[in-house]
């Protein structure tokens, strides 16, 4: 049946398949299958004109296709990398990163190098040095949900 569609749909085949392709990447983004759909549109494209053409067998037609697949979805990885731009907010949603530099006092004391402190609204985990409770530290780094502090 299948195959019957695909030997009656001739060159078409390939750009329902390119359509259905990008339709399924709107419905599932993800930024991969439109680079699917698109080798799709080109092989659909390049059949429109080599149809019957005798070295332009399925096999061909597959082949070129899981090329075009490839080599396509390559080109899109590496031009979404190259949009990569500097920001006025480079630590926007790392929260732990952001408070790189602030000042708190230690609710709990850092015994054997863990201890709490509370900045803003929120109670943070901190590493460093034995400290007593009440005082003024400094977060030096963050390191997942722990922050790492030394004395103020």
């Amino acid at each position: 049946m299948l195959h019957d569609a695909v030997v009656n749909l001739g060159p078409w085949s390939w750009w329902i398949l390119g359509v259905v392709l990008l339709c399924a990447e709107l419905a599932a983004p993800g930024v991969f299958l439109i680079w699917i759909g698109a080798a799709a549109i080109v092989i659909g494209a390049l059949s429109l004109a080599l149809w019957d053409a005798a070295f332009w067998s399925w096999h061909v037609q597959l082949l070129l296709f899981a090329v075009l697949s490839g080599a396509f979805a390559l080109a899109g990885r590496r031009f979404y990398a190259s949009r990569n731009q500097a920001t006025d907010e480079p630590n926007l949603n790392r929260r732990g990163e952001s408070l790189v530099g602030r000042t708190a006092t230690l609710h709990e004391p850092i015994a054997e190098g863990r201890g709490r402190i509370r900045l803003d609204d929120t109670w943070w985990s901190v590493m460093g040095p034995d400290l007593p409770a009440g005082t003024q530290v400094k977060v030096v780094a963050a390191s997942g949900r722990d922050l790492r502090v030394e004395a103020a």
